[in-house]
């Protein structure tokens, strides 16, 4: 079975898949989404939001921008944060496949929800799409709503992580 990365939202993450499984249900798999990779993959916020902050500095100090500085500073706190918060959001993030269905766990903003999906639930043919460096998406239930964050704009759910390749 592969480790849980060892993070302050491990001990949650376990306990509310602990509670998920059903009785006789074993955990075959388990696995987070890199959330490093897309963290650095929305970096581009930090090429718009530092230098967004230091033009909302140089006007604040001219006294251009009156009643306008705290929306600016927003906007650009939002742009600089948004990244990390994604980051923040995988690490309370656990992916697992019983010998039942799969789960995705999640402890998020203090929200704790399993998603659940049958074998039976799920497509004959899963979808695998490798992003580089070992990492990829795999989708494998399609027909679900697009409100869920584990589910595309074409409606099938995705999982997201890292494996390592033999």
């Amino acid at each position: 079975m592969d480790e849980l990365r060892s993070t302050i939202f491990s001990a949650g993450l376990r306990r509310l898949l602990t509670d998920a499984l059903q009785p006789g249900e074993r955990v075959l798999w388990q696995g987070q989404p890199d959330g490093m990779a897309r963290m650095w993959m929305w970096r581009l916020f930090w090429w718009i939001g530092f230098p967004w902050l230091l033009v909302t500095a140089i006007a604040i100090s001219r006294g251009w921008t009156g009643e306008f500085t705290v929306p600016l500073l927003m906007v650009g706190l939002m742009m600089v944060a948004a990244p990390f918060v994604m980051l923040l959001h995988d690490l309370q993030t656990l992916f697992a496949i019983t010998n039942r269905r799969a789960l995705i766990a999640r402890t998020a903003w203090g929200k704790p929800t399993v998603a659940a999906t049958r074998f039976e639930d799920m497509d004959a043919a899963f979808e695998m799409a490798e992003i580089g460096r070992g990492a990829g998406h795999l989708n494998f239930a399609s027909g679900r709503s697009t409100r869920s964050p584990d589910t595309d704009y074409t409606r099938p759910l995705r999982i997201s992580l890292r494996a390592e390749c033999p």
